[in-house]
């Protein structure tokens, strides 16, 4: 197929499963990882037995100069990418009125930040090469309807929210589609310290989400199929809303 699609966040978690997701339909891989490289390369060669290519570029998301250097120079070196998707996030949760200005600040610099900083170097090259791509972001259930204890990050997550719609204005002429994905509890390593037999009480389809179900989401939303489907918000959640 000779796409390449940057995954941010993808040594782990629903970035893994979705390189792994894409590369199984075809698609060359780029990782993105920040401080866990030998997770990073552990899905580097699983993407690998696919029959696709596959890379590894480390840096912060939250560093804007890192971010602009890095992904200018592996588009110099490798082409543009087809498609990119902004999964990687932080959170740090804590109520409100104990807050503390660095998990706001971290939160908000990382995760809203973190659009800015990564699709900065990338939609202008995308653009001039007249590349029909696809930018899929990732929201939460938590930016949709809020939740305690997360006012930084769904402060976050809403923002990526309005970011992704106003985005989708500006490069619809350029057939460039900016799709939102808002996974709800899905099972993964970030979910490990919540109760989870409390939270399948409140959840429709009384149980947790798998990361192959978000993958598989945005595996379509990257495909031709869906060229027409722009500036959208889709959970993937069974039906809980918080």
């Amino acid at each position: 197929m000779g796409k390449n699609i940057l995954i941010t966040g993808a040594s782990r978690g629903i970035g893994k499963e979705t390189a792994l997701y894409l590369a199984k339909n075809g698609y060359d891989i780029v990782v993105h990882c920040n401080s866990s490289p030998l997770k990073a390369a552990e899905t580097a060669e699983a993407v690998k037995s696919f029959g696709v290519s596959c890379r590894i570029l480390q840096f912060n998301i939250k560093d804007r100069k890192s971010c602009f250097e890095i992904l200018k120079k592996d588009i110099e070196e490798n082409g543009v990418y087809f498609g990119v998707v902004l999964n990687a996030g932080i959170a740090k949760d804590n109520v409100f009125p104990v807050m503390e200005d660095e998990e706001w600040d971290d939160v908000l610099d990382t995760n809203l930040g973190g659009f800015y900083n990564v699709l900065k170097p990338i939609v202008m090259p995308m653009i001039e090469k007249r590349i029909k791509g696809r930018i899929i972001t990732l929201s939460s259930i938590s930016g949709l309807a809020g939740n305690r204890g997360q006012v930084n990050y769904s402060a976050s997550k809403a923002g990526i929210i309005g970011a992704t719609k106003a985005l989708s204005l500006e490069l619809a002429k350029r057939g460039i589609t900016v799709n939102c994905v808002a996974p709800g509890i899905i099972e993964t390593e970030m979910i490990k310290n919540v109760p989870v037999d409390e939270l399948k009480k409140v959840i429709p389809m009384k149980r947790l989400g798998q990361a192959k179900e978000v993958a598989s989401l945005i595996n379509y939303l990257m495909s031709e199929d869906s060229s027409y489907i722009t500036g959208q918000v889709i959970s993937v959640n069974g039906g809980l809303y918080l």
